[in-house]
C-alpha cells in the first residue's frame, strides 16, 4: 500500500514529499498559522520534522501526510496518523489564503472517507486547543463530536491553554450512516 492521491471538488491531496519542502517551510514560519501550535518554525525545524512526516511505516499502512492544492496553489497539509489499533488522528494546517473557504473541511472529509472506506479504521480523533474555534468548527462540519476536554501542562503555555485541549471523535458506524 501507499498513500493515494485524493481528489475533491476543489482540493487535491497528494502524498507529502521533499518536493513540498519550501511550501512547508513558509507555512510553518507564519506566526498566524502557528498561533495555536507554538512559535514559528525555522527551515532547520521543518527539516527535522520531515523524516517523521515521510515515514515509510505510515506509507505502508496507507496513512501519513498529504499536501493540498487548489488548482496549482498550495493550501497546506493534512495528516491521518495511526494512534492505536483501528484508530487514527486527523489533523491539518492551512495557509491563511485558504482559511474560511471550506477547504480544510473538504480535505478532512477526503481523509476521513479514505480512513474508513480504504484503510478500515474504526475511529478517527482530532484535537486542538479549546480556544481554536476555526479548527473545532471543521471538526463539527466533518461529523465529529466533542469527546472530552483535557487539562495539560506545558513548558511554554500559549494564550488560552488554560482552557484545555479538546478531543473530537468520529466512529465508522456514524460515518457510514450519514
Amino acid at each position: 500500500m501507499s498513500r493515494p492521491t485524493l481528489t475533491g471538488e476543489r482540493v487535491v491531496l497528494t502524498p507529502m514529499s521533499w518536493d513540498h519542502f519550501e511550501d512547508l517551510c513558509a507555512l510553518d514560519a507564519d506566526p498566524e498559522v502557528m498561533r495555536f501550535l507554538g512559535r514559528p518554525r525555522s527551515r532547520a525545524d521543518v527539516m527535522a520534522l520531515m523524516p517523521g512526516r515521510l515515514s515509510p511505516s505510515d506509507d505502508a499502512l496507507d496513512l501519513g501526510f498529504w499536501v493540498g492544492h487548489e488548482t496549482d496553489r498550495f493550501l497546506g497539509w493534512w495528516c491521518l496518523s495511526l494512534e492505536g489499533p483501528d484508530l487514527a488522528e486527523i489533523g491539518w494546517r492551512l495557509h491563511p489564503h485558504a482559511w474560511g473557504r471550506g477547504l480544510a473541511t473538504e480535505g478532512a472529509l477526503l481523509l476521513i472517507d479514505h480512513g474508513f472506506a480504504t484503510v478500515g479504521l474504526h475511529r478517527i480523533i482530532a484535537e486542538t486547543m479549546a480556544v481554536n474555534l476555526p479548527s473545532r468548527g471543521v471538526m463539527r462540519k466533518v461529523g465529529m463530536t466533542h469527546a472530552r476536554t483535557d487539562q495539560r501542562t506545558w513548558d511554554h503555555p500559549l494564550p488560552g491553554s488554560e482552557q484545555g485541549e479538546v478531543v473530537y471523535e468520529l466512529d465508522r458506524e456514524t460515518w457510514a450512516s450519514r
